[in-house]
């Protein structure tokens, strides 16, 4: 019996559902969502065992969920499009998303002649096929789409209703070689509970706060302590002016203690503990343009740092 395998790179501009696709496909919640832009600052790695079933041969899907691809002049901007060419690089196929209720642009141009220089066959994933009020336009709109590149598959979805995964899974399949079972069939992820943790304290300040304070905001953890029953955590939520630390703490402490439990909650059901968790604001002025700072948040450095190495989440 042959086992395909390969890895495969979600790339798409901002808030076109990259990272609600990755979630859907793996079945567990690997990336934070949020409506604002540029929310996924890292790539984040999501594998997808599947067995055979019928005709369907089985096979491995490493998955590589993207930033937005976008033009910024930022040290963080910068390393987020240093992400995106790394997840490019030895990928065997890309998943190009779009937003199906949108004109193509000359954004989605750049995205596109981003993918096309990778030298690797694109399937065009039409996404949020649910929001299209007329239906009958589709099939115009893949051909129109078609015209733009010799794309190996076209395949309209929806990631957030989970429409056409199935499909897309096997063609997927279908199209990566035959290879080994690069990761544990019990592994869906290489991130290291610990970043996680911080992304999930990070969502959950994108979920409540707004204008320029989500993207002024990085989140690092300064203390992880794991036993049977608690996990103690201790993170710093960084932001660039005292205006921005003023908000996330709220009147009489009141926001910086909402996003504190509801973040709590949602890390309680990923550990599977109770959780003790202690969120501090600093001000690092201009955070965004230092590059040292910057590399400080990719969890692969955080780890060299500590010594340590990720365990596999399950």
């Amino acid at each position: 019996m042959s086992f395909h395998s390969g890895f495969v790179c979600i790339l798409g501009r901002p808030n076109a559902g990259k990272s609600t696709l990755l979630n859907a496909l793996v079945g567990e919640k690997l990336a934070i969502i949020s409506p604002k832009p540029q929310t996924t600052r890292n790539r984040i790695l999501g594998i997808i065992n599947v067995p055979k079933v019928k005709s369907r041969e089985a096979g491995q899907i490493v998955l590589i969920d993207t930033p937005g691809v976008h033009q910024s002049g930022s040290s963080l901007g910068r390393k987020m499009m240093s992400e995106i060419r790394e997840a490019l690089e030895g990928c065997e196929l890309i998943l190009l998303i779009v937003d199906a209720k949108k004109k193509w642009d000359r954004e989605d141009g750049f995205v596109l002649d981003l993918a096309k220089k990778a030298g690797t066959p694109i399937f065009l994933l039409l996404n949020k096929i649910d929001l299209l009020g007329d239906k009958s336009k589709l099939l115009p709109l893949i051909a129109q789409f078609q015209t733009l590149h010799d794309f190996k598959e076209t395949v309209p979805i929806s990631a957030l209703k989970k429409k056409g995964l199935d499909e897309l899974l096997s063609c997927v399949l279908k199209a990566l070689p035959n290879g080994p079972r690069y990761f544990p069939e019990d592994q869906i992820t290489d991130q290291p509970v610990r970043f996680m943790a911080a992304e999930l304290i990070r969502e959950h300040v994108l979920m409540q706060t707004h204008e320029e304070v989500p993207h002024a905001v990085s989140v690092l953890i300064e203390q992880f302590e794991e036993s049977q029953r608690l996990t103690r955590i201790a993170a710093v939520i960084f932001c660039e002016r005292d205006g921005q630390k003023a908000i996330l703490l709220g009147k009489g402490g009141q926001m910086l203690k909402k996003i504190g439990t509801d973040a709590r909650l949602d890390i309680e059901k990923m550990v599977g503990t109770k959780v003790f968790l202690e969120l501090f604001v600093k001000i690092k002025a201009g955070w965004r343009d230092s590059r040292t700072f910057v590399e400080e948040l990719d969890w692969r450095r955080q780890l060299q740092q500590i010594g340590g190495m990720p365990d596999p989440e399950s």
